[in-house]
């Protein structure tokens, strides 16, 4: 089992073919910085000759300078009929003037015959020849053996005679791909095993995620021996998705020993997923391992209980080893110490028998009884507990506002109108916007008459909302319950609001929303001066 593990992060093309994923240049420049600031060895970045944009790309990032990343273009072996030196696609993988080229041929006898429509020899001859052709251009060569564990459980002789052919021909790396996603861990062992013993070299490993397999294949493969992993940084991709990568790094680092990251890198991890998934616009999910929001939360008071005692006792984990925190979920099974933990995250040195603990303890209750369930609404809870203790100002104050729905409207669709009236410190501003509802124009309308004195708030943007009745029984009187996620790109944070009127709720969490984002923004700025 080697020490040294090498990552491919195949966010930018693999990834970008999962449903409802597409990046701008910008985009894939942003994400490539942030997964070069994390040490990621290699980053595939697109086919160059699949469209403009990619090429674009392969010609920017050179503007980047990055300092450990080497960007890889990705393409397939020579085409049928055609010689290496006069295909375009590999023309293309030369004009793209990357270090290292990904290519990928077929590993499956089913494949060659039936999709290729070609003979198996004839295949052998693609790559072989493609690989040379890199080679004697000076790239460092990452072969993809397609569809390689199909292949292997039909004709394991041609599979496995695909990448030696592809050795001897002068790739660097043979990647074993489970391109379907339907093998199971334990064949990816064995199969690995088998193929270092006859393949030899550096060996990796690529599998996608169509029975949640992907992580434990990808950590199987690497006990084996494979020195190489492939995936995408949160997951994505097409179909069920590609091996997740914020998960992988850590299990082979903090579990098995290996060497991935350089020192002290790991802790940057969950800032990673949170570019990345705000890049893709998508929200990164509470549960996702190790990086998640949920993934050091703590709820049951006896848990909570003995992890303030020993964190390992419900933690496999240091939280901070990902760059990621423990959180104490403020719940009706809450004890006093668990609301301590909350408020000494803000006053360090309140005691436990400080008066205004209880107090805190009161009105949480209190507000629990109207319909309030701050589990997980961490934004409220702090704004709570300082408004308790005295140590709140508003940034802003509301003189009024009107929200007018409008059906049939000018676009065909129902929309809405806001106009709001605040004050910040004196100074008076009004203004209007129209969104696809009345919560969204509130937003749309709030937002825009702060970010004239408070502009940060241009970076935040809502990316959840969810609408919970209380009281189903009262028909259309009933209460309801708002919670709100929000971001600024680098935070997550949720906010909860209640009340008889839906607008009037979704106003309480947002205004929640943008004090905490604001509080933190000063906060922030205070511990930099210090």
């Amino acid at each position: 089992m080697s020490n040294k593990v090498f990552i491919l992060d195949s966010t930018l093309r693999d990834g970008a073919q999962g449903q409802g994923i597409s990046f701008s240049v910008e985009d894939k420049l942003k994400i490539a910085k942030a997964l070069d600031d994390l040490g990621v060895h290699y980053v595939e970045a697109g086919n160059p000759g699949s469209n403009p944009k990619d090429m674009e790309f392969f010609k920017r990032v050179k503007e980047l300078n990055l300092k450990n990343t080497k960007i890889v273009a990705f393409g397939s072996t020579r085409r049928l009929g055609v010689k290496a030196e006069e295909d375009k696609n590999l023309r293309d993988l030369l004009e793209a003037n990357t270090e290292t080229v990904t290519i990928f041929g077929k590993s499956s006898d089913f494949h060659v015959i039936d999709i290729l429509k070609t003979s198996l020899e004839e295949n052998l001859k693609l790559i072989k020849e493609s690989i040379e052709f890199l080679k004697k251009n000076g790239k460092e060569v990452i072969f993809d053996g397609e569809h390689f564990f199909d292949g292997y459980k039909s004709n394991k002789q041609y599979s496995l005679e695909t990448l030696k052919v592809a050795k001897e021909a002068g790739a660097d790396v043979i990647v074993l791909c489970d391109t379907n996603g339907g093998t199971l861990p334990t064949e990816v062992e064995k199969i690995t095993l088998e193929v270092r013993e006859l393949v030899g070299g550096s060996i990796g490993i690529h599998c996608h995620d169509d029975m949640g397999m992907a992580v434990a294949n990808s950590i199987m493969s690497a006990s084996a021996g494979a020195n190489h992993i492939q995936g995408t940084f949160i997951g994505i991709g097409e179909r069920c998705g590609n091996a997740n990568l914020s998960a992988i790094i850590p299990t082979l680092e903090l579990k098995m020993g290996m060497k991935v990251l350089e020192d002290g890198a790991l802790n940057k991890l969950k800032t990673a997923a949170l570019i990345i998934s705000e890049i893709s616009n998508i929200t990164l999910k509470d549960y996702a391992p190790y990086v998640g929001n949920s993934a050091f939360a703590h709820k049951g008071g006896m848990h909570i209980d003995a992890v303030i005692k020993m964190s390992k006792s419900y933690e496999h984990i240091n939280p901070e080893a990902v760059g990621n925190s423990r959180r104490f979920l403020v719940s009706e099974v809450s004890g006093k110490s668990t609301i301590l933990k909350e408020v000494q995250k803000i006053f360090p040195n309140m005691s436990k028998d400080s008066k205004e603990v209880q107090t805190i303890i009161d009105k949480l209750k209190e507000l629990e009884h109207q319909g309030y369930q701050f589990e997980g609404a961490e934004g409220t809870v702090e704004l709570v507990i300082r408004k308790v203790i005295g140590k709140y100002k508003p940034f802003f104050k509301l003189n009024n506002f009107k929200v007018i729905g409008e059906h049939p409207s000018l676009k065909g669709d129902f929309t809405s109108t806001a106009l709001i009236n605040i004050n910040v410190e004196g100074k008076q501003e009004m203004t209007v916007a129209e969104g696809d509802g009345p919560v969204n124009a509130l937003d749309k309308a709030l937002r825009k008459a702060l970010e004239i004195f408070y502009p940060q708030l241009k970076d935040v943007r809502l990316i959840d909302y969810k609408v919970r009745v209380l009281d189903a029984g009262s028909a259309t009187e009933a209460s309801v319950r708002v919670l709100i996620e929000s971001t600024d790109g680098l935070e997550h944070w949720t906010t909860v609001g209640v009340s008889k009127d839906i607008i009037e709720a979704s106003w309480i969490a947002l205004v929640d929303s943008i004090e905490y984002k604001l509080i933190k923004d000063i906060e922030r700025k205070v511990r930099m001066y210090f």
